[in-house]
């Protein structure tokens, strides 16, 4: 949306922005009390989602650290990791927001399809040989810098995140950090078999990090033995 100033507005250009804006202020206050009431990861990139429309064009505030301070309130496993990956920030968001580029490199990911450019459908290995899945939306999708999602009602696991392209420093190409926030099935005790079969999920965020690092510099992922994997 342009943005005019007052005193060049016509009549009818001026009661189009108005409304523009009151459509914002009301859905973007829907989206904050919504967010509030979540007290997680979720809510909180909700309210955010929220706040832009309210704001929207208005502030350069750093939206992830909005959402570090406010998914202080959760109880949920929340995880947070970081990778700088010699390449440009527009290269490493394209590929990140087609979904089902991921399971490339998430070895937990089995599947992940593409509904529109809002929904997608995600398919992910759980302990002892079983699957969960669920339905996702994008929250906030800013081209080359930010993509926020949640999983919608229903899920088998309840999950929410972000990812988030920066420039590094020093021009050693960009800094991508990822945060994630979910409740496993079974809660506490679901996250304890998870722990106790290998899917660690702090190591199993750094990890894929390591992998998306690879094949994005290298074009393909080595594996322990030695042997180049990937497409």
């Amino acid at each position: 949306m342009t943005s005019t100033s007052g005193n060049q507005l016509s009549g009818g250009q001026g009661e189009a922005s108005e409304a523009e804006r009151w459509a914002s202020l009301i859905g973007g206050g829907a989206l904050v009390l919504m967010g509030l009431r979540e007290r997680s990861l979720k809510g909180a990139l909700m309210a955010l989602a929220g706040g832009g429309l309210i704001y929207q064009g208005a502030t350069k505030q750093s939206t992830a650290k909005q959402v570090q301070e406010a998914i202080g309130m959760s109880q949920a496993i929340r995880v947070e990791k970081t990778v700088t990956i010699n390449k440009g920030a527009d290269e490493l968001y394209r590929f990140w927001h087609n979904f089902e580029n991921l399971p490339r490199f998430m070895k937990h990911l089995k599947f992940v399809k593409v509904y529109n450019d809002k929904r997608s459908h995600w398919i992910a290995n759980a302990p002892l040989g079983q699957s969960v899945e669920w339905d996702a939306d994008i929250l906030e999708d800013r081209e080359n810098e930010f993509i926020s999602w949640a999983s919608v009602e229903g899920a088998d696991v309840d999950n929410s995140g972000f990812v988030r392209f920066t420039k590094a420093p020093g021009d050693r190409g960009t800094e991508v950090k990822v945060v994630m926030e979910y409740n496993p099935p079974g809660g506490a005790l679901g996250a304890a078999v998870a722990k106790l079969f290998g899917e660690e999920p702090e190591q199993q965020i750094g990890d894929e990090l390591r992998r998306f690092k690879m094949l994005m510099e290298a074009g393909e992922i080595a594996t322990t033995e030695g042997q180049p994997t990937g497409k």
